[in-house]
């Protein structure tokens, strides 16, 4: 496996993006539990993109205007609504003692949702992966499965990495209300953002 394979992936996961934010978010919100399952939700979103790319369905997002868009919108939908319910739910960034954990595979969901509906991730797959299995190569698929792996697993780590340092300053915001008021509407623009990016993609 080369370097070059694994400096691309490191600076491809470690840019902030929708799984980073909603990691954030959970570490913020209900500690180092949350913030690990969110960063698995997201790591789980990356097997569609890899499955697609492996058995060819990427190329009709690829080469399909309106399977892309409809694929990019539901993105954009999904984001808006993340915004929407993050500016809403004022117990989603409240830090107590006491705070309920939320459900593990809701957490888990819409970690998936976020990574599932971003096509770029898909394209990336398309125009990144080859590049390290050269045309002919014997026993090319499981030299894809190989890489994606590794994607997946460096994507684990370093969503984790954000959410437990999230998780670590959590305490110290307790007595801070107004702090994680911010906060919330920092996310609800991030949120927004992002899906501004994906739309004009």
């Amino acid at each position: 496996m080369s370097l070059a394979f694994l400096l691309t992936t490191l600076v491809v996961v470690v840019t902030p993006g929708t799984g980073v934010v909603y990691t954030l978010a959970a570490g913020l919100s209900h500690g180092r539990r949350a913030s690990l399952v969110a960063a698995l939700g997201g790591t789980l979103g990356v097997v569609p993109h890899l499955v697609a790319t492996i058995s060819g369905l990427a190329a009709l997002l690829h080469t399909s205007a309106v399977a892309y868009s409809v694929v990019k919108y539901l993105g954009v939908g999904y984001l808006l609504y993340m915004a929407w319910t993050t500016l809403r739910d004022k117990d989603a960034l409240t830090v107590t003692a006491d705070a309920e954990p939320r459900p593990a595979l809701r957490v888990i969901t819409s970690g998936v949702l976020l990574n599932v509906l971003n096509p770029k991730l898909t394209m990336f797959f398309v125009a990144f992966l080859p590049q390290f299995v050269p045309a002919g190569t014997p026993g090319s698929l499981g030299i894809m499965l190989q890489l994606g792996a590794v994607f997946m697993a460096l994507t684990f780590v370093v969503f984790a990495a954000y959410g437990l340092c999230a998780a670590a300053v959590r305490d110290r915001l307790m007595a801070r209300p107004r702090i994680m008021t911010g906060l919330r509407r920092v996310f609800a623009v991030c949120f927004v953002g992002l899906s501004a990016r994906m739309a004009v993609a």
